[in-house]
């Protein structure tokens, strides 16, 4: 009687190699007049429990709803939905730029699920922030109507709500790569989302090298990038399969290991068998993905007209006294209050200056307002509060957490003050220090972008014009100006 052969698209993708395995090592008994009984029942019992798993889990898929009455119906990711869908389906890596607004965070893993993915493994969907990873996955299981911790999940620092049965599952970029010691080859996922790629930080850019390596180990496994501000051309050249090195000096299994994952000791995989298998997956992707090219889509941004106002606080001197910024900030939501009455985000380098400048915006006694503080450190709660608004006017001070990836609701004015704390590794100390620093274009851009969401907008700017022309375009990666001894050493 022939032994069944597995099917890939029948098998959990942490069940399907190690099938593999044992198909080719049963083959090779035989071929040998070895016996295989057991291996073989044992084989064919695994094929089955895998194949049942992914039936139920295909069953149990929330169906996105993107049609003229749905929650996203207005987003621009929608009005592409099928060719979005299209290319994630026919393609290894998929290059997503969308800019602010266009609804790229919360709707790709939708349409990921709409084509059938995340039945044979969960859809990693990566943020830079643990805010961001909770806030998106509670915006994306409202609107696939289910609940928060079972088909879509987050897994965070000291916090995590998922289910065997997550087929969404958002996480920080540095979860996924500490998840990397325990399982090498990512096998519990079919599909990685790396959203805000051009905030280029180290664990970013740690993955998106380390991703590269693993996609011809990986013919099944989907890789999507998506930003608001990314150099499209840069990533898609990162990810060319033609000449790729990546595919060309790909290491073989070690043959002690194996793959490793929570399963390993169930299948008796041999060692020689495990390696040749590896090794010919390695060779059928490079035929097939062979001179092949990560394509780019690219999609604008929804967002209504937004007037930019310069009001710098000392002309011609990017140096900026802490009392005069908070003076600034007074001066600026008074002028707002005259000329565009409405909920203001305001960006503020720490949370001492957050706390100084709440303190005196409450002395204004605006009348019907309550100014809100957001940074990392806070609580959960806290956090949460900011994103259910009450009948009153808001001002909200933030840190850069605000800056991406989180959507404030009911933004109608953005202040920029146009500095921020960046990390930077001092060669001569040998410690991180966090200086006060002008922010990037780029970074100013995406502080706008957080207004003229719902209606039109206005973006004040605490400095000159030709202050932000002379900036950088895009902030450094922090690759470029950190230590990596942390990373490395993971």
């Amino acid at each position: 009687m022939p032994i069944l052969k597995p099917n890939n698209k029948q098998l959990t993708t942490r069940d399907r190699y190690f099938l593999q395995c044992s198909y080719r090592q049963i083959q090779s008994r035989l071929k040998k007049g070895q016996p295989a009984d057991k291996l073989i029942e044992k084989y064919e019992n695994n094929l089955k429990k895998s194949a049942e798993i992914v039936k139920q889990r295909r069953e149990n898929l929330p169906k996105p709803q993107h049609g003229v009455n749905a929650l996203n119906s207005d987003l621009p990711v929608t009005a592409r939905w099928d060719e979005i869908a299209e290319t994630i389906k026919n393609n290894q890596v998929t290059i997503i730029c969308g800019h602010t607004g266009s609804g790229k965070t919360t709707q790709i893993p939708q349409i990921c699920l709409d084509i059938g993915l995340g039945a044979r493994g969960k859809i990693a969907h990566t943020q830079p922030r643990r805010i961001a990873a909770r806030t998106v996955a509670a915006r994306i299981a409202e609107e696939l109507d289910v609940n928060l911790g079972r088909e879509v999940g987050y897994k965070v620092r000291f916090d995590e709500k998922h289910s065997r049965d997550t087929a969404v599952l958002l996480q920080t970029d540095g979860m996924l790569l500490a998840e990397i010691q325990q399982d090498r080859f990512l096998n519990n996922y079919e599909v990685i989302i790396i959203d805000e790629a051009h905030e280029r930080s180290l664990n970013i850019d740690f993955l998106l090298g380390y991703l590269r390596q693993l996609l011809p180990k990986r013919p099944d496994l989907k890789i999507i990038i998506t930003s608001a501000t990314i150099d499209p051309e840069r990533f898609a050249k990162h990810f060319t399969t033609k000449g790729n090195r990546a595919l060309q000096s790909a290491p073989s299994v070690n043959e002690e290991q194996g793959i490793a994952t929570q399963d390993s000791s169930t299948y008796q995989v041999d060692r020689r068998a495990s390696r040749v298998a590896h090794e010919e997956a390695i060779r059928d992707n490079r035929r097939a993905v062979q001179g092949s090219e990560a394509p780019i889509i690219l999609v604008e941004g929804k967002t209504y007209p937004i007037e930019t106002l310069y009001r710098p606080l000392v002309e011609d001197d990017n140096d900026t006294d802490s009392g005069d910024m908070i003076i600034g900030i007074c001066n600026a939501v008074k002028e707002l209050d005259d000329i565009h009455y409405g909920d203001t985000l305001i960006f503020l380098p720490t949370e001492r200056d957050i706390r100084d400048a709440q303190e005196a915006l409450e002395k204004l006694n605006l009348r019907h307002t309550e100014v809100l503080s957001l940074f990392a450190r806070q609580t959960a709660a806290v956090q949460n509060a900011i994103f259910h608004p009450k009948n009153k006017r808001r001002i909200i001070l933030s840190t850069n957490v605000a800056e991406t990836s989180v959507t404030v609701p009911r933004i109608l004015n953005v202040i920029d003050t146009g500095i921020a704390r960046i990390s930077r590794y001092s060669h001569r100390s040998k410690i991180q220090r966090l200086p006060i620093e002008p922010i990037s274009r780029a970074s100013a851009d995406q502080r706008k972008g957080r207004c003229g969401r719902i209606a039109e907008g206005v973006c004040l700017r605490l400095y000159s014009e030709l202050d932000y022309l002379a900036r950088d375009e895009f902030t450094d990666p922090e690759i470029k100006r950190t230590s990596l001894a942390s990373v490395i050493l993971q």
